[in-house]
This record gives C-alpha cells, structure tokens and sequence, in this order.
C-alpha cells in the first residue's frame, strides 16, 4: 500500500514571543507565515493561550485572513477559546492541555479523564466546520478516548521520545519510540487521523517520518531557534528535506 505523503505544519507562536518581549510589531508572526508557507510548510499552527503569552486574538484573526495554508488553532477546551474559535473558523482546532504555570505545553491531554466534557467541545467546533485534534500521548486509553469523543484525529504527544534522546537516555528513547509507534498503529486502524509533534528537530522529525500512519508534523520551538542563525526560509526547506527522506524510508516518497 502506498503510503501518503507526510505534512509539515509549522507553529508560529514563538515568534510573537519575540515581539512580546519588547512591544510593537515587529517580528510578526503572520510573515513568518507567509515565509515558512513560502519555503514548503503545509499549514500553519497557532496556540492562544488563555494569558495571551505569545499569539494574540489579532494574530489569529490575521493569519486566518491572510494565510494561504490550512490555519490550526491550538486551545484549551474552554468555553472563551469555543467561542473564538467558533467565531474565527480556522481549518483545525488541537485541544491542547493548558496549565498558566507552564513554560509549555508539559503532556498530552487527558481525555480518558474528561470525555464528557470534550464531546461537548469537539461536537460544538464540528458544527461551525472545524476539524478537531486531541493532543494526546499515545496510549490505548487516550486514543480510545478519543474515538468515543468523535475526535476525527489526535495528535502524538513526542515530547517524552524527544527529551530521552536529549538526555542521551537510549534505553528510554527506545521504549518511547515503540510506544508513540504502536499507538500511532492503533489510532489508525481505530479511523483515525495521526499527527505528531512537541520538541522535534530535523533528526527526530525525520525519524518519525518514516511511521507511516502519522501524516502530519507540527514544529515550532525549535525552528524558530534554528531560524536565528540560519533564517526561516532556509530551516523550513531543511526540515521538509527531512521529513521527505524519513518518508522515503516508508515508502511513501513525500
């Protein structure tokens, strides 16, 4: 079976961290869309956190303005971001969990815990035309979780995998693999779509690239690090090079 090309979405928050930090508008994150849609990303992905800590309501309004690419709306499961979200109509919305003390997003969702709750949120953002994601870790209870809750995709949590490997923990990196792999397996075959991301760099991307199930990657931290000495335009097309070779390994050609 052929498999299908693999996406790549690239998160923009970060560079309104830059701007934040001083005021103003410059740099601004809907050009560093445009850039990054420019240099081969897929999408672009945006999360309004509830203390507006990096992206801003009128970034999202912007970019959903201006962009060219599929918009997706990182949000809590709240009853503000349903609203705006409703309200906006980005292509995607990923329920992400959200805690204010975290410098970010620490773990997957818990939705096993809250699928009452959450089929409420994913049926009311399907109703105003938007594609819902739960960011999980790829565990049974969670991926079945979100088949219950109507969640047409989930999103790998990678960050544990991503962390072993910089910590230099083999043995740990191994075992996180084997998991996010297994699970990304069961979410498919369960009709789900696959995405992954958190932490992922051209190494680590072009590895899971290779797992045939998951379709899309969403990156932003760490290209947008890699884009202050390199440029945007340059570590995006780097990253897509990745990610195509890892497809490769799949079969897939990207």
């Amino acid at each position: 079976m052929q498999v299908p090309p693999i996406r790549l979405g690239v998160n923009v928050d970060h560079v309104a961290t830059v701007r934040n930090a001083r005021g103003g508008k410059h740099p601004d994150p809907v050009q560093a869309a445009e850039i990054a849609i420019a240099a081969g990303a897929d999408g672009i992905t945006a999360h309004l956190r509830e203390d507006r800590r990096h992206i801003v309501d009128d970034d999202i309004a912007r970019l959903k303005a201006s962009i060219e690419k599929p918009l997706n709306l990182e949000m809590a499961a709240t009853a503000e971001m349903v609203a705006i979200a409703c309200k906006v109509r980005p292509h995607a919305a990923c329920i992400v969990p959200e805690r204010r003390v975290e410098r970010t997003t620490e773990g997957g969702l818990d939705a096993a815990g809250q699928r009452q709750a959450l089929r409420d949120t994913v049926a009311h953002l399907a109703d105003a035309g938007i594609r819902v994601a739960l960011f999980i870790a790829a565990e049974p209870a969670q991926i079945e979780a979100a088949v219950a809750v109507g969640a047409p995709v989930i999103e790998i949590h990678t960050g544990a995998w991503c962390d072993a490997l910089t910590a230099g923990d083999t043995a740990a990196g191994a075992a996180e693999f084997v998991r996010i792999a297994r699970g990304a397996q069961l979410a498919a075959n369960a009709g789900l779509e696959v995405h992954a991301g958190h932490g992922l760099d051209f190494a680590t991307a072009e590895r899971i690239a290779a797992l045939g199930e998951i379709v899309e990657l969403n990156i932003g931290h760490f290209l947008i690090g890699a884009a202050i000495f390199d440029g945007l335009d340059a570590v995006v097309h780097k990253m897509r090079a990745a990610m195509d070779r890892g497809r490769a390994q799949a079969g897939g050609g990207g």
